[in-house]
């Protein structure tokens, strides 16, 4: 059992940054990636970014390529999102998942862990 914390939201001006952590519980965070998601009101929940489980490759939405950053340490059983150049419509609930590396399809993968997420507000 894996369970994930989001922290890092919060409330922002439109062309400002936020970096996302999401802490990871257990001893074998490396043998999982991580995925990054957000739901918008009103609006399905949708991949943001991912990265494997060495963080040899990280994968991004197109929306956000360029602007996002995903990374982990894996000797603090951590996974950021760094957000720079924040737009309004990247306000939303953003989720941290975990998917153990044998279940691993691509980053559009079925997640096995998911957190509560943590809210972000881009204000314009």
């Amino acid at each position: 059992q894996v369970q994930l914390v989001e922290s890092g939201g919060g409330f922002v001006q439109a062309g400002g940054s936020l970096r996302l952590s999401c802490a990871a519980s257990g001893r074998t965070f490396n043998s999982y990636a991580m995925g990054w998601f957000r739901q918008a009101p009103g609006k399905e929940r949708e991949f943001v970014a991912a990265v494997t489980w060495s963080g040899g490759s990280t994968y991004y939405a197109d929306s956000v390529k360029g602007q996002f950053t995903i990374s982990r340490d894996n000797a603090k059983n951590t996974v950021y999102l760094q957000m720079n150049s924040l737009k309004p419509e990247d306000t939303a609930v953003y989720y941290c998942a975990a998917v153990l590396r044998t279940h691993w399809g691509g980053p559009r993968a079925e997640y096995d862990y998911w957190g509560q997420g943590t809210q972000v507000t881009v204000s314009s």
